[in-house]
């Protein structure tokens, strides 16, 4: 049998901390009703008896204090609630804990914004982890030794997990089912859930802000013009040139100050108008595509792809229903 326990933290959110609980317990009801043995034994678990989360709308009376169990398989990280570095101070209890059990080989999984509250602990520095990717600009800031994919909705490094954002979390759920468990049972859940089992990329719910929060004034300006003249003739050269910064000094620091080089920006402004465009227009594809700045029609269904995982075509049917009825 499997131990898992659910870490209960201040200000974590409560649907991560009940869904696990809840999957968990369906598979062990339904392998009892096929006649085998329950899998696991699922508890929740923090270092004091009752937590307040979200703000205290809720409060939950765990099952078990870290220091009442010696052993366990698994700890899930639930998402964090509010102001994160608040968040992470008042559960700093938990990080000496959770070390030891991954050395005494337990397994970690965060969702979503819990992946803050594990990178916190050390044990991601030099791995892959994924988050929501709306914290992504904030995690790599906080952590630049961790190899953040934010497109990702599951990552797996050596024992550890994690998940995007949301409602991703259920996808690592499914994973874990297939992996302790088995495929079927993985597949049987997902049904009764009814979640889509092979959701790899959360690609497609990423929306492109740039990322402003930066000193560097030269940089901020290039961006500005970037994103108003996105459907002009923009070359990282004639940027440099504008403002008045050489092109291998601009490049770098357009890539610290944005963790993007500018050409990437570029492409994801153009490619986040185009998606907004996919949205609220019956424009077609080409159409679009000429008005944010692309001439070659292969180039820009590469790029809107790479960005998005569905080519501009899918993503107009799936977000537009007058598009796609036409």
């Amino acid at each position: 049998m499997k131990h898992i326990s659910i870490l209960v933290p201040e200000d974590g959110i409560l649907a991560t901390i009940d869904n696990p609980r809840f999957i968990f317990t369906m598979v062990n009801e339904v392998l009892v009703a096929q006649g085998k043995d329950p899998f696991f034994e699922v508890n929740f678990v923090s270092f004091t008896r009752n937590v307040k989360l979200q703000k205290n709308s809720f409060t939950v009376h765990v099952d078990l204090l870290t220091d009442e169990i010696r052993k366990t398989d698994l700890i899930i990280m639930p998402a964090l609630f509010g102001d994160i570095p608040a968040a992470l101070e008042k559960n700093k209890p938990f990080i000496p804990w959770i070390i030891e059990q991954y050395r005494n080989g337990a397994e970690v999984a965060s969702l979503c914004t819990g992946a803050f509250f594990l990178a916190a602990t050390g044990l991601l520095n030099g791995k892959q982890c994924s988050t929501h990717w709306q914290s992504a600009h904030a995690f790599r800031e906080m952590y630049p030794e961790v190899n953040l994919v934010a497109d990702r909705v599951i990552t797996d490094d050596q024992g550890i997990y994690s998940s995007g954002g949301a409602n991703s979390h259920w996808n690592l759920l499914l994973y874990l089912v297939e992996k302790y468990v088995d495929r079927p049972m993985a597949i049987q859940a997902s049904k009764i859930f009814s979640l889509e089992i092979e959701r790899t990329s959360q690609s497609v719910f990423i929306m492109f802000n740039g990322q402003k929060g930066h000193e560097d004034e030269p940089v901020k300006k290039a961006q500005e013009f970037i994103e108003v003249n996105l459907s002009e003739k923009l070359s990282v050269e004639d940027l440099a040139v504008k403002f008045a910064i050489g092109r291998r000094h601009f490049e770098r620091r357009f890539k610290k100050a944005t963790n993007n080089t500018p050409i990437e920006y570029i492409q994801r402004v153009r490619i986040e108008a185009a998606k907004r465009t996919f949205e609220t227009s019956v424009k077609n594809v080409n159409e679009v595509m000429y008005e944010v700045g692309y001439a070659d029609g292969k180039a820009f269904r590469s790029i809107f792809k790479r960005f998005t995982g569905l080519s501009p075509m899918q993503y107009r049917n799936k977000y537009n229903k007058l598009a796609a009825a036409s």
